[in-house]
């Protein structure tokens, strides 16, 4: 396997960090930590290009809050500037990375997403009798430091990229609590060992990747599974054969407990196609696709919400009308056009 060296000098020349600087600010650069870079950008963008050189840079706070819908999962933000270096760090070693990844690994990836995602998994479903879907309990909480950078280092061998990116990952804020035993453990292991990504970062949505990627190779070069697919965490394998399936399982909570990982004892079920299956916020059936019932619910909740929001004043008509048809869009890829309109009817807009 190719390793890359001599690296640094692209992540920290001005105009790779001029680019990242844009793309950081995407669809932010009204927020106020983004206007006050922006104010003295040339200057900002010098001393973070210096710190990089002179190997001072040092990553700030994060700041954190929960999102509990539909489970409990703690998002982190981190100050502005160092989401510039994630990109910066980003546009020179994922290139170089990403061709390792399977066609089927769908999620933080250009050209790839959720609805591709969504059309593969119609197509196995709709052409398997059977499905094992899987999902890791706790994936971000539960990524090993050690583990991460060995697997980095497998495809990087430049030593000032490797500082930054040990830089990155080690500042990593604590997570929700993750204590599992794995063979060979002794009781202080899991606490003795650094494991957690914040689920924020565009670092740590990269890294997620790379930690399972020889994962997804090991599932079909080795079982070899011809219909399996990704999505983060999730991932579903497809068959017409049940104990082929049931023996998948086996083989793939091996594997995982090597990342010290495991499935989700309860979400992860081997069961027939026809029954349906969720994934990625639809319910795919033999002859229809459904939005799930308590993604509906919710996204009920935010457009009274926000139309709640129109009425007082709160919110402007343009950014109503953009997020409706933010999320028209993604409907249009279920059978949803009744749900769509009986959905609009039932909003008004009008100002009181």
């Amino acid at each position: 396997m190719k390793r890359y060296g001599n690296l640094y000098s692209q992540i920290i020349d001005f105009e790779n960090i001029l680019i990242a600087a844009r793309k950081a600010q995407k669809g932010k650069r009204f927020r106020e930590n983004v206007l006050a870079f922006n104010y003295n950008l040339e200057a900002e963008l010098t001393k973070l290009q210096e710190e990089l050189l002179n190997q001072t840079y040092q990553p700030g706070n994060y700041r954190t809050f929960y999102i509990k819908e539909p489970k409990t999962r703690m998002i982190s933000a981190s100050p502005y500037r160092d989401r510039v270096v994630h990109h910066a760090l980003c546009n020179v070693i994922v290139p170089l990375i990403e061709p390792i990844f399977i066609a089927n690994s769908y999620a933080n990836r250009v050209g790839f997403g959720t609805h591709r995602a969504l059309y593969r998994f119609i197509q196995f479903a709709r052409s398997s009798r059977y499905v094992l879907q899987c999902d890791i309990q706790k994936y971000f909480p539960s990524i090993d430091h050690e583990i991460l950078k060995t697997l980095l280092r497998r495809k990087v061998k430049c030593p000032d990229t490797l500082w930054l990116i040990d830089t990155i990952i080690d500042n990593s804020n604590e997570q929700l609590s993750v204590v599992e035993y794995f063979t060979g453990d002794d009781l202080l292991t899991p606490l003795q060992r650094r494991r957690g990504l914040p689920v924020g970062n565009l670092t740590s949505q990269f890294f997620a990747n790379v930690y399972l990627n020889n994962f997804d190779h090991f599932v079909k070069e080795k079982i070899k599974v011809q219909k399996y697919l990704r999505y983060v965490d999730d991932f579903a394998f497809f068959s017409d054969d049940w104990e082929f399936l049931a023996e998948t399982r086996l083989a793939v909570e091996e594997y995982l407990a090597k990342l010290r990982l495991k499935i989700h004892p309860v979400k992860s079920q081997l069961f027939e196609t026809k029954h349906g299956a969720n994934f990625v916020g639809f319910r795919i059936l033999p002859d229809c696709i459904r939005v799930r019932t308590e993604n509906l619910r919710r996204a009920r909740r935010r457009l009274r919400k926000m139309q709640s929001d129109h009425v007082h004043g709160k919110v402007s008509l343009d950014k109503v009308s953009q997020s409706i048809e933010s999320w028209f869009a993604h409907l249009e890829h279920g059978d949803t056009w009744q749900l769509r309109q009986q959905i609009f009817a039932s909003l008004v807009w009008t100002r009181g």
